[in-house]
């Protein structure tokens, strides 16, 4: 199955609640006066929008990228409901080719929350796509799961390579400027898809001037 029919599957189980809830991730929340700094914002793999229309009520420009019909539908109600407009595309940010051309440089933020849906094979494919999409001297901010979340469970990918390390992040933003990387444990209440105990990491990073 692939990972459209995956999550639109998940999504359509939830009727109409909301699988992981209405309000914005908690580590992107704390980080509001920091997104001020910006204009436009990307949302990947928004989801059913709780995180790109918090970001549209701040005043933000937001795109969000979903690859789920079933999500995005329910993403366009929240954002009806609370009178704001965000720009939903439905795309898989992992196809060949992806971010388009007009895409490229095109954000001040790049936020990605649990995106954790791929391995280390696709890691890469996918924070390069991120980092294209986000303008020189713009920002890349990760919410994910740490390893220890396997004794947890509480949300996120059963497997252990799909999680993030300290390293791994290093590694992969080694030649941007990292603003914030913690790893910490929170108990969050994120929907049903999310809620317990659970062991976090969330990065900020800037991408460098040319």
């Amino acid at each position: 199955m692939d990972q459209n029919s995956i999550w639109s599957k998940r999504y359509s189980d939830a009727g109409e609640a909301y699988l992981f809830g209405t309000e914005p991730n908690r580590f992107l929340a704390r980080r509001e006066h920091l997104l001020h700094e910006g204009r436009t914002a990307v949302s990947i793999a928004d989801g059913e929008g709780r995180n790109s229309v918090w970001l549209a009520e701040l005043g933000l420009e937001v795109t969000a990228i979903e690859i789920s019909a079933v999500a995005i539908e329910k993403a366009r109600h929240l954002a009806a409901a609370r009178k704001v407009a965000v720009n939903f595309i439905q795309a898989d940010m992992l196809a060949p080719g992806w971010p388009p051309a007009e895409m490229h440089d095109a954000f001040d933020w790049v936020v990605g929350i649990f995106i954790q849906f791929v391995g280390p094979e696709w890691r890469e494919r996918q924070f390069d796509a991120m980092k294209q999409l986000t303008r020189p001297g713009g920002r890349i901010l990760l919410q994910g799961y740490t390893p220890r979340q396997l004794d947890h469970r509480t949300g996120g990918p059963s497997a252990v390579e799909n999680l993030y390390t300290d390293e791994t992040l290093r590694s992969a933003f080694a030649d941007w400027e990292i603003e914030e990387l913690v790893e910490y444990e929170d108990s969050i209440a994120e929907g049903t898809g999310h809620v317990g105990r659970s062991a976090l990491i969330g990065m900020v990073a800037r991408k460098p001037q040319p």
